[in-house]
């Protein structure tokens, strides 16, 4: 027998629904959710925000406490998830503790009680989350199959239909059990009468099995039923049945066929013990380090870089972040009020009576910082520059640093005296790749952006760099070109022990397309391919590793002419390592100055390698605009070793 469970997301922050719209959502979605519920005897399960319970509670106190009732007499579960839909990958350690922590306060506040099973918001995971979660006290988690399977070829099929353990990186672990998007996208399409009853219940019938086995039919959007948030154009048609209608026919016939047996999310877990259950997994992958929900256009970058302006938006986050772990007298509002601010709806379709107030008050306690003053630059080179055509040496007690003029002072070579003054990273020229696929300049510390039907624009120009040493020893180098776009400014300052950049863009505003830049390129004879590895945090407390030999990895890969990325990570303290077991470049982002994402390449080439690091401020997905900029957009970096 198929055990069958659902999950009904609710969320009054989705990003195309007004907040004067929300009533009706209550009405005309969530009321009916609970009927179906009480009519039916099916055992649904509802998940929903400390945010989306208050603000249904205000719409209609009513249906809270009908709500309470039916999970206190059984005929539903809650599964919790946290105060505000935030991207967990995408935010530090101490704010997706802060969400879990003030979730569970509003849920013993409104409900009476803590759930005891989380729903990953956006099905957006990483392993660095799994501890959060077990603090927090959940039990269990619920995380999509397709994505992380995809990544896990070694994986046995049969494991999507039972319990697992999330494994994380640092012996850390929690029940798991799967949402799957091909089964709510087939539920929704049965519910919005693209197909029939009869289609929809033989596609259950062919997950069943001898064995046991138990199915989400549903995780996803409750919203989306018998109401039409406006989010796209290809959404559905309202026909004069109601869905709701639909779905309550769904539940009444699969308790009556004794093939299936409807329970309760929390009831998957008994199945613990079968064959090809509570096995240990990661879900991420040097591939797909961040898996999220549904079909590839999907990925981590939507709320990141993406959106109306994703960046500036999360960068103002990251400012008042660093305000509020910087202040012992912070308390609960204001990590309250953070959380809320990072809900991923504002990320995506919000809408423009929404999106006015949301920019006001993100600007009213996170402006932006003062212009920095002007330095004036000597022309003249010091003892410790040299230069020789094109290339510019500088060097330092610790640091050895060559950038070439010619191409807009891309880095050609970078070395550390601490790990023995090797080259570690820089250009590699064409002909360096004995493979035509590869008959191309890598070069480091580049721009790039790319903009659809448009020439790639990049700043591998000739430049003439103004030079000068500063009171402290540093060298600085700083070169401006003009764009048509606008000005560019790349500063790089080198001191005893760390390379620092700069990039300044002058630009009215970032147009639809990808802009990247910071590249860090490895030199592969400096690092043992056996061993390599990237190392980032990506919303936990310790760092995520993921080793890189017989991978192919491609984060900045675009899926289509719509979608841009693949992949990415978070960074989300900061860092970003990239070297082997010996020794290994860290780069520092100033994620307060922009919230840049990285994107990892490693591809082998014949009995070598290429292997880099990129930054991004800009994404292309369905929902990009463009971005006007206020203030020039300036992103930093520092480049150590770790």
């Amino acid at each position: 027998m198929l055990q069958l469970f659902s999950i009904f997301h609710l969320n009054l922050a989705y990003s195309s629904i007004e907040e004067a719209q929300r009533p009706e959502v209550v009405r005309r979605c969530y009321w009916p959710l609970l009927r179906v519920a009480e009519r039916t005897g099916a055992p649904i399960g509802i998940e929903a925000t400390g945010f989306t319970l208050e603000r249904a509670a205000a719409a209609d106190p009513t249906w809270l406490a009908a709500l309470r009732a039916l999970v206190d007499k059984g005929r539903c579960e809650f599964v919790g998830s946290g105060y505000a839909q935030l991207i967990g990958p995408l935010v530090p350690a101490a704010v997706n503790a802060a969400n879990l922590r003030i979730g569970h306060r509003t849920y013993e506040r409104l409900l009476g009680f803590r759930p005891r099973m989380a729903f990953v918001n956006e099905q957006a995971y990483a392993a660095g989350l799994i501890q959060h979660y077990v603090d927090a006290g959940y039990r269990a988690i619920v995380m999509e199959w397709d994505n992380p399977a995809r990544a896990h070829p070694e994986w046995n099929a049969e494991q999507r239909y039972l319990p697992q353990i999330a494994g994380g990186q640092h012996g850390e672990s929690i029940p798991l059990i799967w949402n799957t998007a091909i089964a709510f996208q087939q539920f929704q399409r049965y519910a919005h009468g693209e197909s029939s009853l009869e289609e929809y219940i033989a596609y259950l019938a062919r997950h069943g099995s001898a064995a046991p086995r138990a199915l989400a039919m549903y995780g996803n959007d409750a919203e989306i039923f018998d109401f039409r948030p406006g989010r796209y154009r290809t959404e559905a048609v309202l026909e004069g049945d109601s869905e709701w209608g639909r779905i309550e026919q769904l539940y009444a016939a699969l308790a009556r066929d004794d093939r299936f047996r409807l329970v309760r999310p929390s009831d998957v877990l008994a199945l613990a013990g079968a064959a090809a259950a509570s096995r240990r997994l990661q879900l991420e992958s040097a591939e797909d380090p961040t898996p999220v929900k549904k079909q590839r256009k999907y990925n981590i970058t939507r709320w990141a870089v993406t959106g109306r302006d994703d960046v500036g938006i999360n960068t103002a986050c990251w400012r008042r972040y660093a305000q509020l772990a910087a202040d012992p007298g912070s308390g609960d509002e204001d990590w309250r009020e953070l959380c809320e601010l990072w809900s991923s709806d504002y990320r995506t379709h919000i809408t423009e009576a929404r999106w006015s107030p949301y920019r006001e008050h993100l600007s009213r306690i996170a402006p932006p910082p003062a212009e920095p003053s002007a330095k004036a630059f000597a022309r003249r080179l010091q003892p410790s520059v040299q230069r020789e055509g094109s290339l510019i040496s500088l060097k330092t007690r610790g640091v050895t640093l060559v950038l070439n003029a010619r191409r807009g002072l891309a880095i050609h070579a970078l070395a550390f005296a601490a790990v023995g003054g090797d080259l570690l990273c820089g250009t590699l020229t064409h002909g360096f790749y004995d493979d035509i696929h590869w008959g191309a300049d890598f070069y480091s510390a580049m721009v790039v952006f790319e903009s659809p039907g448009h020439p790639k624009l990049t700043d591998l120009n000739r430049v003439e760099p103004a030079i000068r040493q500063g009171d402290d020893g540093s060298l600085v180098v700083e070169a401006t070109q003009a764009t048509d776009l606008g000005p560019m400014t790349k500063t790089i300052c080198v001191n005893a022990s760390a390379v620092e950049l700069t990039y300044r863009f002058d630009w009215k505003e970032i147009p639809i397309g990808s802009l990247r830049f910071g590249d860090i390129t490895l030199q592969p004879g400096a690092f043992d391919r056996a061993s390599l590895i990237y190392r980032t945090h990506n919303g936990g407390v310790r760092p995520e590793t993921f080793p890189l030999d017989g991978t192919r990895v491609a984060h900045g890969d675009a899926v289509s002419f719509l979608v841009s990325a693949s992949h990415a990570v978070g960074v989300t303290e900061g860092r970003i390592e990239l070297g082997d077991s010996r020794r290994a470049l860290a780069v520092d982002v100033d994620k307060t100055s922009a919230a840049l994402v990285a994107m990892v390449t490693y591809q082998p080439i014949r009995d070598t390698y290429f292997c880099r690091v990129s930054f991004s401020a800009a994404e292309v997905d369905e929902t990009r605009r463009a971005t006007p900029l206020e203030q020039p957009l300036v992103a930093r970096f520092a480049i150590t070793v770790a």
